[in-house]
């Protein structure tokens, strides 16, 4: 007389295993708010990045180069993983300056916004976001946040110093004291084109701005993780070593 197979036994509390676990044995069950919650910071995150850098761009809100921008361009390299770190950063930003150089065309008709020398200046600026958005991509999600902090600082430093030289290199508003010499350069970084707040103020404004947000995307990401109980849950108990295959299935 044969024997019932040992999982089909009355009374056994072992019961067979549904097909993912046979597909995937090393599979981790997890609750469905678990998974809720996980892709809802993955979708909040990027989403309070948008709009934090959106309304930092709104023109007369804040003052000159305080923006969000820098430490936009550096988080996103933090914490996005994969193309998202460059095509949702990038692409935002060229939205917003489309908008913004239709906004100025037409407050003031004189200055044409669309001129070469206005976009090559303009497309120094993208190579300063994607300057950051690559220092951004050396450093982890789990930094310290002065650490953080400190890429933060050191991203706006470097767009300072780049498009800086550009508007030199370019001089968009043909300011006479962008000799092509080193004086000249030395201008463009200090005193800048007259009229206009030294370019200094606008250092000081693009490092504070740095530094402010780049904590703010820091706190958002810490307070939209997912929390270690969320990425445990349901994961199944490790079997102590040596543990003895019940006796129905010996025999």
């Amino acid at each position: 007389m044969t024997q019932p197979f040992s999982g089909a036994t009355t009374g056994n509390k072992e019961s067979f295993p549904d097909a993912g676990e046979i597909a995937f044995p090393n599979l981790k069950r997890r609750p469905l708010s678990a998974k809720i919650s996980a892709m809802k910071g993955k979708l909040l995150l990027p989403a309070m990045f948008v709009a934090t850098f959106a309304l930092s761009r709104i023109p007369g809100l804040l003052p000159p180069n305080f923006s969000a921008a820098y430490a936009f361009a550096f988080c996103a390299g933090v914490y996005f993983r994969g193309a998202r770190a460059w095509w949702l950063p990038l692409g935002v930003m060229l939205a917003t300056d489309l908008g913004l150089n239709c906004y100025y065309q037409h407050t003031d008709p004189d200055h044409n916004v669309w001129a070469a020398r206005d976009l090559a200046n303009l497309f120094f600026n993208y190579a300063a976001y994607a300057g950051l958005i690559w220092l951004g991509r050396r450093f982890k999600p789990q930094s310290s946040l002065v650490g953080l902090l400190g890429g933060g600082l050191l991203g706006a430093l470097l767009f300072y110093l780049i498009t800086n030289t550009a508007a030199w290199l370019f001089n968009p508003f043909n300011n006479p004291e962008y000799s092509k010499n080193l004086a000249g350069w030395i201008i463009a970084l200090t005193k800048g084109t007259g009229g206009y707040p030294s370019t200094w103020e606008f250092f000081r404004n693009t490092l504070l701005s740095g530094g402010l947000f780049t904590a703010l995307f820091a706190a958002s990401e810490k307070l939209t993780a997912e929390s270690p109980a969320d990425k445990t849950a349901g994961a199944r108990e490790p079997e102590a070593e040596g543990e003895s295959e019940p006796e129905e299935s010996k025999a």
